[in-house]
């Protein structure tokens, strides 16, 4: 198979999950139920993805993380997390039944495991050649700092419904927090 034709299972697969989640708690819904919906069978599931939290994950990578990459290359912070923002409320009905994923996988382990990668791979990428002023802060500390932030950020807003506060707003709050010092937020309160 093409790696075009995978790609295409891949999202028709995705499709199915998020249609689906509008009728019932993502940790309800069967593999057979995703298969059943997206008109293949079970072995052309597992032989894309392991269970259904690997396909969330490959929601949020494709969904979410791969559009916004190239403003982040840009330096275009505010503007990727506009778009990454918009593109949760677009799918809001999923979005809020995935953050309710409770168990041996939640939402927020396959969130920071793909923003997580997605900064490490932007941070080694423009580190290259260059040391750090402070041996502790790696690529990996970085990445997973910010990965934090952004998660909690992101995930808060899920929780409280996305209703209230425009995504536009959220970056924009997000951008206030991550640019400046506690000291220039408690001075400004």
């Amino acid at each position: 198979m093409t790696q075009q034709g995978k790609n295409a299972i891949d999202m028709v697969l995705a499709e199915s999950l998020i249609e689906l989640s509008a009728k019932k708690p993502i940790d309800k819904i069967t593999i057979k139920e995703i298969t059943d919906k997206a008109g293949v069978i079970r072995p052309t599931f597992y032989n894309h993805f392991q269970d259904k939290y690997e396909l969330i994950e490959w929601i949020i990578k494709n969904e979410l993380l791969e559009p916004i990459k190239p403003l982040l290359n840009a330096g275009m912070i505010f503007e990727a997390i506009v778009l990454m923002l918009n593109n949760i409320s677009a799918n809001s009905v999923f979005y809020k039944k995935a953050l309710k994923l409770e168990g041996a996988v939640t939402f927020n382990q396959i969130a920071m495991k793909c923003v997580c990668e997605m900064f490490m791979n932007i941070i080694s990428e423009k580190s290259t050649g260059k040391k750090s002023k402070y041996r502790w802060l790696t690529p990996e500390v970085i990445s997973t700092y910010y990965a934090q932030s952004l998660c909690f950020i992101t995930e808060g807003w899920i929780a409280q419904g996305m209703d209230d506060i425009e995504p536009k707003e959220m970056a924009e709050a997000y951008m206030y927090l991550i640019t400046r010092s506690m000291d220039d937020i408690l001075s400004e309160l």
